[in-house]
């Protein structure tokens, strides 16, 4: 006999993690963070064509602590990654970040002196969105991405651990500018 047999109608069986989860991804506000073109792209995600509140997004949140979402669209100067690495820290645990487009990704085009080579130097990415600039439909694509992510993440104290482990690593990558032979 089977645990289904010993069990009354209607009992539901899952873990915390599994709760959780599903509520982490049904839940998800981003907070803006525009930075050139991509942004409108993004924005275009927020209107009725492509209805991203159907995905518990109702919002872009204009405050960091308000947000768990951060979706930096555009290239990042190095004036403003002060900027967007203080936005990241104000936002509360848990929280995820995609890059969106080219130049968050790697730069893009802009290999010079004033554009960070890959917002990743700033802070830690979950999800990289190509494109420049990348449809609405593939910030869908990567928002789903993420909430599979989010839906198996672990929780508690390992969790944290991971994350930082992972931070850390993304902050002491080599810069792409550094690296000899690929573009050369």
């Amino acid at each position: 006999m089977g645990i289904e047999e010993k069990l009354p109608a209607g009992v539901a069986l899952t873990s915390v993690e599994r709760v959780l989860g599903l509520a982490r991804k049904a839940s998800v506000w981003p907070v803006t963070m525009g930075l050139a073109c991509c942004a409108i792209e993004m924005m275009a995600t927020g209107t009725p064509r492509y209805d991203i509140s159907r995905f518990g997004m109702e919002v872009f949140r204009a405050s960091p602590r308000h947000a768990d979402l951060m979706i930096v669209s555009g290239r990042v100067s190095h004036r403003m990654a002060p900027i967007v690495r203080r936005v990241y820290d104000s936002m509360p645990e848990p929280k995820w970040v995609i890059s969106m487009g080219a130049c968050a990704s790697s730069g893009g085009m802009f290999n010079n002196y004033a554009v960070v080579q890959g917002c990743d130097h700033i802070v830690p990415v979950d999800v990289y969105l190509p494109g420049c600039p990348p449809r609405p439909e593939a910030l869908l694509n990567a928002i789903l991405t993420l909430h599979d992510y989010m839906r198996t993440e672990p929780l508690g104290v390992h969790r944290e651990e991971a994350a930082r482990a992972a931070e850390k690593a993304a902050l002491e990558a080599t810069p792409t500018h550094l690296m000899k032979g690929l573009l050369a």
